[in-house]
């Protein structure tokens, strides 16, 4: 109950901060007040609710389970659209799945690099749920924290727009140039200077941050991957809420987007499994996602301009309005055509090495 009277006093401060915001992109939405507090009960017990269940049993979820876990997530998130169509508006509604499919995307590309930290680290099946929901609470927080700074820079400077849109920009362009082994490559030195400046043992011991060690305290590695999983999630942060400002400031379904597509990503993890290192363009459709918002929040910036040094503080009446609904578009075919290229290449590579294979004497 504590958790969510919780979450309801943190909506209820960005929702104020928000509604004071001048700087709207798209129309203002009004969500009725019982709608935000049912909402946050319902997501507030089904996520304690997931979150104890895997901690009391830490084991690995079946296929089937965590099918079944995600299609429910999904289909929740569905739902809370429906009922924001029709009691807040197709604008609403459509803010709030273009931006759990966008903050959805992010996310899959955060569980990427949670699967080369456990890789890297060798984290035993069994330890690997409760590191887990270590990143995902984690996730939740440092969003919590990032939604409510940036509802209010957006709140006192309309500047901030060029400098959200110029970094997701650089974020894409990072995105592209850097691959998968740069990853590996960064993770492995990481590794190798935390074990030259720090006593860490070989082996974990269950859940333990520490041991001793012929009389001497030793950290376990679990703690070297705390550490890096919360890194992970403070650099994914920091792209994550300037993405979903692009398609909607309305402070609420900001957070309820980012919790929506956190929920069933501990389930998403054991579905997909190694399957995500194969993604070849995952990379690519995440990239042009970020690339469109950040233009999107360019062009906004310049509608509303403000800055004395960019057409003498006056607005640049050129600078168009993107719709959501094109945002909603723009990012579903960037995420279809990013995984269906990829599972093609994998068709065509299991095809090529099927033939490669000598068949049987």
């Amino acid at each position: 109950m504590g958790c969510v009277c919780g979450l309801d006093w943190s909506v209820r401060a960005v929702r104020y901060l928000g509604d004071s915001c001048p700087h709207r992109l798209g129309s203002k939405t009004v969500i009725p007040r019982w709608l935000e507090i049912g909402s946050l009960a319902v997501m507030g017990v089904v996520i304690v609710a997931d979150l104890l269940f895997a901690y009391r049993r830490p084991r690995i979820p079946s296929t089937r389970e965590s099918a079944i876990w995600i299609g429910f997530y999904v289909v929740l998130a569905l739902v809370f659209a429906g009922l924001v169509l029709v009691f807040s508006g197709p604008d609403s509604s459509g803010q709030f799945v273009a931006g759990w499919l966008t903050e959805y995307s992010l996310s899959i590309d955060n569980l990427f690099v949670f699967v080369i930290i456990m890789g890297r680290f060798s984290v035993p099946r069994t330890l690997q749920q409760s590191l887990l929901l270590l990143g995902i609470v984690l996730a939740l927080l440092l969003r919590g924290v990032f939604i409510l700074l940036g509802v209010t820079l957006i709140n006192n400077f309309s500047w901030i727009f060029y400098l959200f849109g110029a970094f997701l920009l650089y974020t894409a362009v990072q995105q592209l140039l850097s691959n998968r082994k740069d990853t590996e490559e960064t993770e492995s030195k990481a590794i190798r200077f935390l074990r030259r400046h720090i006593p860490i043992t070989q082996h974990y011991d269950g859940t333990a941050l520490t041991i001793q060690r012929d009389g001497k305290r030793m950290l376990t590695p679990i703690i070297v991957v705390f550490l890096a999983i919360g890194t992970t999630d403070l650099l994914f942060a920091l792209d994550s809420i300037p993405a979903i400002f692009g398609i909607t400031q309305d402070a609420f379904i900001v957070f309820a987007a980012n919790l929506f597509a956190l929920m069933g990503l501990r389930q998403l993890y054991f579905l997909l499994g190694d399957l995500m290192n194969r993604l070849a363009y995952l990379s690519y459709g995440i990239a042009a996602i970020l690339v469109f918002i950040g233009a999107k929040l360019v062009l906004h910036a310049l509608h509303d301009n403000q800055v004395f040094f960019v057409n003498g503080g006056k607005s640049v009446e050129w600078a168009p309005e993107i719709d959501t609904l094109t945002s909603l578009a723009v990012i579903v075919l960037a995420m279809a055509v990013a995984v269906g290229a990829s599972l093609i290449k994998l068709r065509v590579e299991a095809a090529r090495e099927s033939r490669a294979s000598p068949g049987p004497p």
